[in-house]
């Protein structure tokens, strides 16, 4: 079966003429809690249309830096935007994983996709959240409630809520984790189908195959500190043609955690 996103009418989006081919523009991005810098001066860009790795290990400031770009945290300095401005929902269209999982857990499967699938103005909600789960394998567990799931199965109807709608901008934090091989590979066709209808992907993975093999561009971060940033070939480049893994462990050394 071919897999297909649905188009949500509620959304204008914007022409290629009315927006930069940076879809994300972080400047001089720098954010403290309770003294302590997490963040010390950092700045990047996505372009539209591409997959962006944002790599670094547990508390190095990735989630940080999202949450900021979402306007959940208030920067101490810099400015993160969103095709050229600070982040509100009704001014873009991102759809967000975040690594810590939400759902309601006495609803059934596919009451709760729909419920979200009108929040998000989808037409069909109800035959979009069933070919999803056909897709994913898991049909069979659309009358389910979501407790009686698998974290792996949960993962895979927490994800199908963040791409409904057609999401111009994709953020997936470990969207594979805890996944086997084959439901893996799985996750990360549909992601790269997604990319080839041209959204753009931030993704914040371990999985260093998986930065090699769908990420145009990446920066790998260390305390708060950007140590590599580029497109993946230049980063390699960069790193004497080592791999990503090679690359990780070279920056992080003893202190690396995962």
């Amino acid at each position: 079966m071919t897999f297909k996103i649905l188009s949500c009418s509620c959304y204008n989006k914007r022409t290629m003429s009315e927006v930069s081919k940076n879809i994300i523009t972080v400047k001089n991005f720098k954010i403290a809690f309770n003294k302590k810098t997490v963040i010390k001066d950092m700045s990047f860009e996505v372009k539209r249309g591409e997959i962006f790795g944002l790599l670094g290990s547990n508390g190095s400031g990735k989630t940080t830096t999202i949450r900021t770009l979402l306007g959940l945290y208030e920067p101490t300095a810099g400015e993160l935007l969103i095709n050229g401005e600070r982040y509100t929902p009704e001014k873009a269209t991102v759809g967000y994983l975040p690594e810590e999982r939400g759902l309601y857990k006495k609803e059934k499967v596919i009451d709760t996709m729909v419920y979200f699938g009108e929040l998000k103005g989808l037409k069909n909600p109800k035959e979009w959240s069933l070919k999803y789960l056909k897709r994913v394998g898991i049909a069979d567990k659309a009358d389910k409630k979501i407790e009686t799931l698998s974290t792996g199965q949960q993962q895979k109807v927490q994800l199908g809520i963040t791409i409904m709608g057609d999401p111009e901008l994709l953020i997936l934090d470990e969207p594979t984790k805890g996944f086997d091989p084959v439901n893996r590979k799985l996750l990360m066709d549909i992601i790269d189908e997604l990319h080839q209808k041209g959204t753009t992907i931030i993704m914040i993975t371990h999985y260093m195959d998986e930065v090699e093999r769908l990420c145009d561009s990446a920066l790998l971060l260390k305390n708060g500190v950007v140590h590599a940033y580029g497109s993946v070939k230049d980063i390699k480049k960069q790193f004497n043609g080592m791999s990503f893994d090679q690359i990780f462990v070279k920056v992080y050394g003893e202190d690396a955690n995962e």
